[in-house]
């Protein structure tokens, strides 16, 4: 049985499209590249940006730097709070705690960022940990389901009581490389049609209201 729920934040328990397609558009044009198309945009969603920027537009290491120093120049300010709760996830986190779960983030997205979009959207009193990404690049999903299992105290036994919730095959493959289950969110459609499936998520639902049944019968 499920007993400690990790949740992934872009995507997942918000959409997060407005700010971070709004602060792509502002480095693109503060380095003097045109700026792609929506439909690669929104692939920057869920993946550590540098990857990103290497994957989808070419870049060398150090001009992905330069362009995720960029995108934080307005998103840290302005872009994190262009973002709005996924409807309903606030109260199944708070329906889930109630029950006895021990919820956590664990996002790629760099922490001192996580924290106050989960304070404004109202998730922190759910979460017993909030975790992150360091200062300094952003991590792969597997090295923040590590840290927020030592920030939890769990032990390798504990893994089959572990689900992650996300809405990318990074936060799939991720839990995969932790020995972890993941459920598949598909709120926004930022994943292409089958990817979660593909990826070998334990299940793919589309509202709250299945990922709370998913879970209660796990």
């Amino acid at each position: 049985m499920y007993h400690y729920i990790f949740f992934d934040l872009d995507g997942t328990l918000t959409d997060s499209k407005e700010g971070i397609l709004n602060s792509l558009r502002y480095a693109f044009d503060k380095l003097g590249e045109p700026v792609p198309p929506e439909t690669t945009l929104i692939k920057f969603i869920g993946p550590p940006l540098q990857d990103s920027f290497m994957e989808f537009c070419g870049f060398t290491r150090e001009r992905a730097e330069r362009g995720i120093a960029l995108f934080r120049e307005r998103y840290e300010p302005i872009g994190k709070f262009e973002n709005a709760a996924a409807p309903g996830m606030a109260a199944l986190c708070a329906r889930l705690k109630e029950r006895g779960y021990v919820l956590a983030l664990a996002s790629s997205k760099p922490e001192k960022m996580c924290v106050p979009i989960c304070d404004k959207f109202g998730f922190t009193p759910a979460l017993d940990a909030v975790v992150g990404s360091p200062p300094t690049g952003d991590w792969e999903k597997a090295d923040v389901i590590r840290e927020t299992m030592r920030r939890l105290g769990l032990t390798e036994a504990q893994r089959p009581e572990i689900l992650m919730v996300g809405d990318r095959k990074f936060d799939v493959l991720g839990a995969k490389a932790c020995g972890i289950d993941c459920a598949g969110v598909e709120f926004f459609g930022y994943a292409a049609p089958g990817e979660l499936a593909e990826a070998g998520a334990a299940a793919v639902v589309s509202t709250p209201e299945e990922l709370e049944r998913f879970i209660l019968s796990h």
